[in-house]
């Protein structure tokens, strides 16, 4: 049987080799790997969450929308769970931008617990790299709207961990940004 640090360690692997030529949008050009381990590391030391498949899903969470990973390599290679929770957080890349953030919206209140989670905290991750530094390409106007865009993602989230949503209710204030 495999042991929780077993698992984790071949998910980030696995993560780690289909994010391999990505970098995020900031200045640095930081390696996209460092945004899952991030949101897996929030839901672990800040959300106290301890369920393994959570945390792979978080690890895995955009490799099927970014990457050339499949629904069903994920549940080949992790199980039927961790598969279910990355399809309820992947956008369909089809549809356009807006419909994308629509639909996120739409759907928050709708996921599974273990999908909010990660919802959570990709938002968290996402909005303090944004207070961190802004995107290349990306105007004041727009980090701003995506805050409050995350903003109506996150009320539909609401119920499902008070400590990082106490985090992000906290990033929200200091944006001035109405909860």
């Amino acid at each position: 049987m495999n042991s929780g640090a077993t698992l984790l360690l071949e998910t980030v692997n696995f993560a780690a080799d289909k994010h391999r030529n990505q970098r995020r949008k900031d200045p640095e050009g930081t390696p996209y790997i460092n945004h899952p381990i991030g949101v897996a590391r929030i839901l672990s030391h800040e959300g106290g969450v301890t369920d393994i498949e959570v945390l792979q899903a978080a690890l895995l969470h955009d490799t099927v929308e970014d990457t050339d990973t499949t629904p069903a390599e994920l549940e080949a290679k992790f199980g039927p769970v961790v598969s279910r929770i990355v399809r309820e957080v992947t956008d369909d890349k089809s549809l356009p931008k807006q419909e994308r953030k629509h639909l996120q919206v739409e759907h928050a209140a709708h996921c599974s617990r273990q999908a909010k989670l990660v919802k959570l905290a990709d938002k968290l991750y996402n909005l303090r790299d944004l207070n961190r530094c802004t995107p290349v390409g990306w105007t004041a106007e727009r980090v701003q709207e995506y805050f409050l865009w995350a903003c109506e993602v996150v009320k539909g989230l609401k119920g499902t961990n008070p400590a990082l949503e106490e985090k992000l209710d906290e990033l929200f204030r200091q944006r001035g940004v109405q909860l």
